[in-house]
């Protein structure tokens, strides 16, 4: 068990990627404080962690919000003693046109996906200087590398979890608290089901999602928590301030692959 007795503290537990992670870790033997904002999808996801024989305790928390996340980790410190790992994984997608968007529409997000990561980590930080080591996982997004339109308040918090991240990788490297970014593409979760629903041909929005990934498919929560597990155990203890991509090589393609046989170009020699 690459975790065994650590205690994580890991945000939006209800579904999709904190949901994994949240099973993979325990798996592993951490000891999970699992958050998400909503109890109808919290409380069972815990519920199944202790049914495997597993180690959690389910907090209802609005990352966005400073009381409920003091209450998140005094929780974690009374039940587990101590916080050994950080996933800051609760977020809110977004897309609209920029100039449909909102004050209030910035501000959901913004509070959410950065203002919620600074409160949990500060509180993390500080317990795991009491403690001499720690580790901390920002979930951000490929959004970091390349983006797509109307995600501009998305991509400026995922950007600013980026800086964040780095900034706090070289202020803290030398007490023993290592800071990471992990950066999934497209992941099967509720999203993915959105953007599906969304369509007008869910064959075709498939395909054409599939032809802008090199590996041809969407990626799955398993591979995701998988990484976090990676960068949470001393399998990757000389890491710290790295953004670590999980997109099946998005980024790295030019355009989308030809919906039709493609013919090898020889090329030829000018001037012969």
């Amino acid at each position: 068990m690459k975790l065994k007795d650590k205690v994580a503290v890991i945000t939006g537990t209800g579904a999709g990627i904190g949901k994994r992670i949240a099973e993979v870790f325990a798996g592993e033997g951490a000891k999970v404080a699992a958050a998400s904002r909503r109890a109808a999808n919290g409380k069972p996801a815990v519920e199944e962690i202790l049914k495997r024989g597993g180690a959690a305790v389910f907090v209802q928390c609005d990352i966005s919000e400073e009381e409920d996340v003091n209450r998140l980790f005094s929780t974690a410190i009374r039940e587990y003693g101590r916080v050994d790992i950080l996933v800051n994984n609760a977020g809110v997608n977004f897309a609209k046109p920029f100039e449909d968007t909102e004050v209030e529409d910035w501000d959901r997000v913004i509070n959410t996906d950065l203002r919620g990561s600074f409160l949990c980590t500060r509180l993390a930080i500080r317990d795991m200087l009491k403690h001499g080591r720690g580790n901390i996982i920002n979930i951000t997004t490929v959004h970091t590398a390349a983006s797509l339109p109307g995600a501009a308040p998305y991509d400026a918090a995922k950007w600013g979890l980026v800086g964040m991240t780095k900034a706090l990788a070289v202020e803290y490297a030398s007490r023993n608290i290592r800071v990471n970014a992990l950066s999934p593409g497209l992941i099967d979760t509720q999203i993915w089901d959105d953007i599906q629903a969304a369509a007008p041909d869910v064959e075709q929005c498939d395909a054409y999602w599939r032809s802008n990934i090199p590996m041809e498919r969407v990626g799955s929560t398993d591979e995701i928590a998988r990484i976090a597990v990676f960068l949470a155990s001393e399998d990757s203890s000389y890491v710290t301030g790295a953004n670590i991509f999980a997109y099946g090589g998005m980024t790295s393609q030019l355009i989308s692959k030809e919906p039709y046989p493609a013919r090898s170009l020889e090329g030829s020699t000018r001037g012969s």
